[in-house]
């Protein structure tokens, strides 16, 4: 038997709430299934299960708000026998759950319920700060944590931070304050990559095309099987370098807040495949849709800020990872090869490091290797 907690979906992270079981007691589950979702601050989560078996007993109901570690269920390995005496051994421990009150489900329900659905977390969150739900509504299919705290008007000239928005600010205050950052930057020719890759798309489809985010992707992962050091974490005071590379993408949400699911397992994929992974993604972080290994297991985030006009980013590193990547607009500029002056498209790619794993060395070694595969991208392909 194994009990299996809520897990942490993050530093920042202290509870959710399990908002619906996909399982039943007494059904088989196998490794990747998705059994439940919470909410949280980052919006819903799907839930994947970590081994194969028997959901023996579930021991939190839904709506029900979950400290991290909290018990969910229990799993029987399909290898044990069943005995009906051992159900009777696991004890359920309401004492941490918070369910909510009947009467506000009643009321709520009553009105809101046969037109749009609405999370638990969201309506305990709308009746602390008095919103009404029919004000949010709108076309929404269903109302999240998220909708509830951009309701909330801003009182004189304060402006009340969502969960989102302190669940970055927790997270980034302790980046600055434990981790020492370097920062490095480099220039990079990016007209043989955008006239290969112009070249690439000619006769594919719109869907089938591969935008220069993915390329740049790529061309990380590459380099990070060259320059290993900055893919990994700092865990009790050592450097682990991780052997799957899992770039985090720095996705903007629609309203607010900023979310970094990974592409897992990035070093298997093709070009084509990073693509198709990056565009799953994002769709699946609007929506809501993210699985919980999508956002726990990054091993080096990436954030590109050249759709915003920004020249170069200089980030903060998300603990216990090691390393950011940063890209900037991609804009004309003067270029010199030799004695000649020309213009090119050019890049400022730029590394965030933690000085207590590596330093300058590596990341100068990870940006020119950056620079070399971006000159001869048809090897990404």
């Amino acid at each position: 038997m194994s009990t299996f907690v809520m897990p942490s979906l993050g530093a920042d992270m202290e509870s959710a709430v399990l908002m619906e079981w996909k399982v039943k007691e007494g059904e088989s589950v196998s490794k990747g299934d998705i059994i439940a979702e919470v909410e949280t601050s980052k919006g819903v989560i799907e839930i994947e299960v970590f081994e194969d078996g028997v959901i023996e007993k579930l021991l939190v109901k839904e709506e029900t708000d979950c400290a991290v570690g909290t018990p969910l269920a229990v799993i029987r390995s399909k290898e044990q026998e069943v005995e009906e005496k051992e159900s009777q051994e696991f004890k359920i421990d309401e004492s941490p759950q918070k369910v909510l009150e009947p009467e506000e489900k009643k009321t709520d329900e009553k009105v809101f319920k046969q037109r749009i659905k609405i999370s638990p977390a969201a309506r305990k969150k709308a009746k602390e700060l008095g919103v009404e739900l029919s004000e949010v509504q709108g076309d929404k299919k269903e109302i999240h944590l998220r909708d509830i705290e951009s309701e909330t008007v801003p009182k004189k000239s304060e402006h009340p931070a969502s969960g989102m928005r302190q669940a970055i600010a927790k997270a980034m205050s302790l980046s600055n304050a434990q981790i020492p950052h370097y920062y490095l930057s480099s220039s990079i020719n990016m007209s043989p990559a955008l006239k290969w890759l112009e070249e690439v798309n000619r006769n594919r489809a719109i869907q089938e095309r591969i935008l220069p985010a993915a390329l740049l992707i790529q061309a990380v992962v590459y380099a990070l099987k060259e320059v290993p050091q900055l893919n990994g974490f700092w865990r009790n005071d050592a450097l682990e370098i991780s052997k799957e590379i899992n770039p985090g993408i720095a996705i903007a949400l629609r309203k607010e807040g900023l979310i970094t699911p990974a592409i897992l397992n990035a070093h298997e994929l093709n070009l084509d495949g990073t693509m198709k992974s990056l565009s799953n993604l994002i769709e699946r972080t609007r929506s809501g849709k993210l699985r919980n290994s999508e956002i726990t297991e990054q091993t080096i985030t990436i954030t590109n800020l050249g759709d915003l006009g920004a020249e170069s980013v200089f980030g903060v590193i998300y603990p216990p990872q090691v390393a950011l990547v940063g890209f900037g607009r991609i804009m004309n500029a003067p270029w010199a090869e030799g004695d000649t002056l020309s213009v090119r498209k050019v890049l400022q790619a730029t590394i965030a490091g933690d000085h207590r794993a590596t330093d300058g060395r590596i990341g100068g070694k990870f940006l020119d290797k950056l620079n070399q595969i971006l000159q001869i991208p048809q090897e990404l392909l």
